[in-house]
């Protein structure tokens, strides 16, 4: 995950050991990630990324890959096996 300034709002949302973390001044309300997300964890809420169903996060990650604005990371640290 990129560094985020500590005065910079954000919404985070968590569940067990998945992450995400959304900086609303960044998101420009494209609705791209909302578009990829394969497990619709994400909806549009007074035209910014809201995440809405973060229990059914994959961590795909496909969500921060294609926000062109850097507004939304994915914390993958809950997934199993993963190398370190």
């Amino acid at each position: 995950m990129a560094n985020i300034a500590p005065d910079e709002k954000t919404e985070v949302a968590q569940y067990g050991g998945r992450k995400i973390t959304i900086i609303p001044r960044y998101c420009k309300g494209c609705e791209i990630c909302v578009k990829f997300c394969p497990a619709s964890v994400l909806e549009m809420k007074d035209f910014k990324v809201h995440t809405a169903r973060i229990e059914d996060c994959t961590e795909c990650m496909l969500c921060e890959v294609r926000c062109p604005d850097f507004a939304i990371f994915v914390d993958e640290s809950g997934k199993k096996g993963k190398a370190k």
